[in-house]
């Protein structure tokens, strides 16, 4: 299996909304002792087990617009069919908070997963990691681009990136809606999920 977090490369992004899928990877490599990050021109690749699974960990470093090329690569050499493939991202259409698990569907205007359909379909599942909207539509690009506040982090971050890696065996071993179920249990949320955020037909 191949899991790919979102994000972009360098220090100053590290922070950024748009850069949770990246950290959502880092933490599950670093909790499950995952292999050093291998790194080359365009990604960064680390190698582990989740219980009983094998999982290959990527981050690509093209930037966020530039995301397909790097996964579609990993995936061809390692010969996985796009359902073997999850991606951690952001996700501006849920709220603070909530992680919703899906396959297939629309890219919702995110670059990264708009790319990554352009060089592998869409049939890949995704996490979808909430970061909520602005209140002014015209300022998500500004949004996505700024740094987690530290009250975001004590009121919710922190705790959502535990839970994902806590449960995480679930979504290696074929449970998607339990792994979703258990997020939505384990992590403060500013807003309660009312039910399991899982959807493999929802186009958002």
């Amino acid at each position: 299996m191949l899991w790919v977090g979102l994000g972009n490369p360098g220090r100053s992004y590290a922070g950024n909304r748009h850069n949770v899928g990246f950290m959502a990877l880092d933490r599950i490599v670093r909790d499950y002792s995952f292999s050093d990050w291998k790194v080359n021109t365009s990604s960064a690749v680390s190698e582990g087990r989740i219980g009983p699974v094998k999982i290959r960990a990527l981050k690509p470093l093209s930037f966020m617009n530039k995301s397909g090329l790097p996964v579609a690569n990993v995936a061809s050499y390692y010969n996985l069919h796009p359902d073997q493939i999850t991606v951690f991202h952001d996700e501006i259409d849920l709220g603070e908070g909530r992680c919703r698990v899906k396959q297939g569907g629309g890219h919702g205007g995110h670059n990264g997963l708009r790319d990554i359909d352009r060089h592998l379909g869409k049939e890949y599942w995704r996490v979808r990691i909430g970061v909520g909207r602005p209140a002014q539509k015209n300022d998500v690009h500004k949004w996505v681009l700024q740094n987690f506040t530290a009250a975001e982090h004590q009121s919710w971050l922190d705790g959502l990136l535990a839970a994902v890696s806590d449960e995480a065996e679930r979504l290696a071993t074929g449970d998607p809606q339990g792994f979703a179920s258990r997020v939505a249990y384990l992590s403060p949320a500013p807003h309660n999920n009312d039910g399991p955020d899982y959807d493999k037909t929802d186009e958002g």
